[in-house]
């Protein structure tokens, strides 16, 4: 066969990683592949900056549509990021009849209905493992491995830059923006870091695992999202007393009816598989009718792990080329007809354990006026802690609850928070354990 061509559209850091890799390995890829992948285009609009790459004349170019309107390339590799000029190209690109191969989890989260919908009536292929988790192939895994197992559940640690954040913490008792500041130093946090640590990122990444786990429709606004700004040392460190870790985790479970699809810190046991997942390492756990629990942990981000991915794509669409076939394996692991609407249960719905923390003045019947509270809303307490008496100081009062909604929760911090004897606002971290 001849040599599949190829167009890049974006050659920042992940881009790079990818042409890297498709000139340096370029015979190890041949070999395994049967045809070469040759990479005709590169568009991006810093042409003065050195890659590290020796392109050969004529392949560098600053004009994207010019890759997606060439009527010889194959396949179109989309490394720009964003929802607005790279949606544009990739539809663009897909009415030419190109397969497409991106990492651009926001633009796939916000906008992939459409997307998907466009490649399945132009009948191309849209490959975007490198979206979710960097070099770990859970969307491989999701929508080949496990394709006889209906997915029961998922929990993901998804961010990178989340997940260093809280290993130091955890390990230096240093403060949140500490170490943030380590993160930005070490390259794991961008200079505004507000996707990743409020967990938008993350939700991103929770929406496209759903869909392919559950064939529902990406469904990105319903996920409920918090991020970890306001998880302290003293949150850390009394989580680690009662035996558990807190992480920003993705949590995805399937009913008949509806699917839980949210995002936030969490307290973790400590024998948790996940837990011990540190650094910049990302890790999912799913849960199918027959395999059971299954994990997998690997770099989530930068350049050679997402790169990797890409270039795995990019082979897998060569390989449907080479025999004249595509959509082979759905897009969204269901085939289109079998997708359907599935409605997110609301967080207020929510049944989980909880751990609070109070920060109060040290005066007589403070700790009943909460207990009073939290028993009318129905919310049973499974321990109580009080820590660090300072006369007439503050008080932190920690607790750990039974299962209780969270509607109830709210309802109860809204009293609490009001009462005169509070100091600072109530703290609530939900608590993820195998009850």
């Amino acid at each position: 066969m001849k040599d599949v061509k190829i167009g890049l559209l974006g050659c920042g850091t992940v881009g790079t990683g990818v042409a890297k890799i498709l000139y340096e390995n370029k015979d190890l890829i041949r070999s395994r592949v049967g045809a070469g992948l040759f990479l005709k285009h590169v568009a991006d609009l810093d042409m003065e900056t050195d890659r590290g790459i020796r392109f050969e004349e004529g392949v560098f170019i600053s004009d994207a549509f010019q890759v997606v309107d060439d009527p010889e390339i194959d396949i179109v590799i989309e490394m720009i990021g964003g929802e607005t000029i790279a949606k544009e190209l990739i539809l663009k690109a897909i009415d030419n009849g190109k397969h497409v191969v991106t990492a651009n989890k926001a633009l796939l989260a916000s906008s992939g209905n459409e997307i998907f919908r466009a490649a399945a009536k132009k009948g191309v292929d849209i490959a975007f493992e490198a979206s979710v988790g960097g070099c770990m192939p859970i969307i491989k895994t999701i929508r080949e491995s496990l394709v006889g197992n209906r997915i029961k559940a998922m929990t993901g640690i998804l961010n990178g830059t989340c997940n260093y954040i809280l290993s130091k913490i955890t390990d230096t008792g240093i403060s949140f923006k500490k170490a943030l500041e380590k993160a930005q130093d070490s390259g794991f946090a961008e200079a505004d870091p507000t996707l990743d640590v409020e967990g938008f990122d993350t939700a991103h990444k929770l929406t496209i695992l759903s869909s392919l786990a559950y064939g529902m429709e990406l469904n990105l606004k319903d996920i409920y999202v918090e991020g970890i700004s306001n998880i302290t040392p003293m949150d850390i460190e009394f989580a680690k007393q009662f035996g558990y870790r807190i992480k920003l985790l993705a949590i995805s479970k399937y009913s008949e009816n509806f699917v839980e699809a949210r995002v936030h810190p969490a307290m973790i046991p400590a024998g948790n598989l996940l837990s011990n997942v540190n650094g910049s390492l990302n890790a999912v756990s799913v849960t199918g009718d027959a395999v059971g629990d299954i994990i997998l942990y690997g770099h989530g981000a930068g350049m050679m792990p997402t790169a990797s991915a890409v270039v795995g794509d990019t082979v897998d669409i060569a390989r449907n080329l080479m025999l004249g076939i595509s959509n082979r394996i759905p897009s969204l692991s269901y085939q289109v007809e079998h997708i359907r609407t599935i409605p997110v249960k609301p967080i207020e719905e929510i049944d989980n354990h909880y751990y609070f923390r109070f920060s109060a003045l040290d005066r007589p019947g403070v700790l009943s006026k909460i207990s009073g509270i939290l028993g009318d809303l129905g919310i049973s307490l499974k321990s109580v802690h009080q820590k660090g008496r300072e006369s007439r100081g503050p008080v932190p009062i920690v607790m750990l609850t039974h299962i209780a909604k969270e509607a109830n929760v709210r309802k109860a911090f809204d009293q609490i928070s009001k009462l005169d004897v509070m100091s600072d606002a109530p703290v609530l971290i939900r608590i993820e354990d195998e009850e």
